[in-house]
């Protein structure tokens, strides 16, 4: 292979059996991460894998069928206590050693599909996904009156580049179809259409708008860029129909597809693509996504507090700033007794001044405040709202599917008994007939569950893929926070400053920077 001592040393079957067992199904040539794998796999230390790995030539991500032989000769010489040096295999005349790989059967699994080969697979990154579209939803209040008659939405979409316009129910409509079509994806909730009666809370009419606006732009971008609804004729409907009967258009357009499991060419081939562990592979996922909704939930909390403290204290400075000016408005004579020492009445005087300052200072925080729910907490409320739909979806699949097809076997159970009852005991021929007929339906009824329970898997599987391929959105949520921090604390620090100097010009640098009045 790599020079000269690839003539000297001959290769042994078994690296051979290797290459075959872990090379690419389209390439004659092995992926690094699955060679990577393979090292892992050696029990060798950490740094000899990294000294294996250097010597390892590769390109475009890929070993040639030659790399990996060399490599295969190197962790052999490892494993025998040897420096893996290319130079040790330059002077092997015999057969190159056989390296410990554990159990070769195991091996095929270290093989990473490319995404062509697998249709479980979804070949997606947070970019491609947030790159699907952007969807912004304005509120339009239409008023009769003084009162607010019904609130309009529009929603215009990046992607199909229009602008329509929605009401709630024809949001209610869309997901209650959504729900029908996609029963075997993540389909997110959508908010309440009003607040709930007899529950206690502070928020104003106007909050709850805002606040289901918000929740309902967060519904429509997660519908918007999932990479299985974001083409689809009922989604397309929703986005660029401007006629006004859009709930009959949607309707009919669901009518004429049927659900996904009629739809989807990879239906009834589902079982075929599962891998064996499936299911012990969906129960610790679901305990992992699990535990981090519990997590972020927990962050959305504090961040959604920090966004509250901010606004109060926006709200603290405002009037902390009118005292001040309120104390130096007070025209009320200094009494004689004072009046010869007390600087008083002209401290009063600067003080209306500073109320400007401080009305600065709290618009500044009021800012802040609006940055930590605009580009913090709505973020993680947007990641929330996608884990909770992964939530609702195994309840589903648990519920739906898997119920059905216990009630579907125990029914088919009841006829079969039927049957050998009837056949012990001479009946109508007819009877006879209708219950073979019933039991034949009955098969064929299971057998589409069947089809359709290993369909709501493979869907899940993919699902599953689709919350991990979210997970780096962390990164952007952090990102927010710090920024948003750093942005608010300059512009405040920076109206401090001011205000510092401000103080120092009007009662002089002594006062400013008097010792403390109370022993510490």
């Amino acid at each position: 292979f790599d020079g000269e001592w690839t003539l000297k040393g001959s290769v042994p079957p078994y690296y051979r059996e290797v290459y075959e067992a872990i090379r690419s199904k389209i390439e004659e040539r092995v992926q690094v991460e699955v060679f990577q794998r393979l090292l892992s796999r050696t029990d060798l230390p950490t740094a000899v894998q990294g000294q294996i790995a250097e010597h390892v030539d590769y390109t475009d991500g890929f070993l040639s069928k030659l790399s990996l032989y060399k490599a295969l000769a190197l962790i052999a010489l490892a494993q025998q206590g040897k420096q893996p040096s290319p130079k040790l295999l330059e002077n092997c005349i015999q057969e190159f050693p056989k390296p410990q790989l554990g159990e070769f059967k195991d091996l095929q699994t270290l093989r990473m599909q490319p995404t062509q080969e697998s249709p479980l697979t979804v070949p997606q990154t947070l970019g491609k996904l947030l790159a699907r579209d952007t969807v912004q939803v304005e509120l339009i209040p239409e008023k009769k009156g003084l009162f607010l008659k019904h609130v309009e939405y529009q929603i215009t979409s990046q992607h199909f580049k229009i602008s329509v316009y929605r009401r709630y129910s024809d949001f209610d409509v869309f997901h209650e179809l959504l729900l029908q079509r996609f029963a075997y994806r993540m389909v997110p909730a959508l908010p309440p259409k009003r607040m709930l009666k007899g529950v206690l809370t502070s928020m104003s009419e106007r909050d709850f708008i805002e606040g289901r606006r918000r929740a309902l732009g967060r519904f429509i971008n997660l519908v918007a860029r999932h990479p299985f609804f974001s083409e689809d004729e009922l989604v397309k409907t929703f986005l660029t129909f401007n006629g006004s009967d859009v709930q009959v258009k949607m309707r009919d357009a669901c009518k004429k597809m049927g659900d996904e499991f009629m739809t989807n060419t990879m239906a009834t081939l589902a079982k075929d693509y599962l891998p064996a562990d499936i299911q012990a592979q969906f129960s610790s996922s679901r305990e992992l996504i699990r535990n981090i909704h519990n997590s972020f939930h927990k962050l959305r909390d504090r961040a959604e507090k920090m966004a509250e403290r901010s606004k109060e204290n926006a709200t603290d400075l405002l009037m902390f700033g009118r005292e001040l000016s309120t104390l130096g408005s007070d025209g009320s004579p200094i009494p004689s007794l004072a009046s010869s020492q007390s600087t008083w009445g002209i401290l009063r005087q600067s003080l209306k001044g500073l109320s400007v300052e401080f009305a600065l200072l709290a618009d500044k925080g009021a800012q802040q405040g609006r940055r930590e729910e605009d580009d913090v907490v709505e973020k993680l409320n947007l990641f929330l709202d996608l884990l909770q739909s992964y939530r609702d979806l195994c309840e589903r699949h648990e519920k739906g599917v898997l119920h059905e097809h216990q009630r579907a076997l125990q029914k088919y159970g009841m006829m079969k008994r039927q049957m050998m009852s009837a056949t012990v005991q001479p009946k109508e021929q007819v009877s006879v007939e209708q219950l073979e007929s019933r039991i034949v339906q009955q098969e064929n009824a299971i057998q589409t569950m069947e089809l359709r329970n290993y369909f709501s898997l493979f869907c899940l599987h993919q699902e599953t893929q689709l919350i991990f391929t979210y997970l780096p959105i962390t990164s952007h949520i952090l990102g927010a926070f710090v920024n948003s921090q750093v942005q608010g604390h300059q512009e405040m620090g920076a109206v401090w400053n001011d205000l510092q100097q401000k103080l120092g010009c009007l009662f002089g640098v002594d006062e400013m920077q008097s010792p403390p009045l109370t022993p510490k």
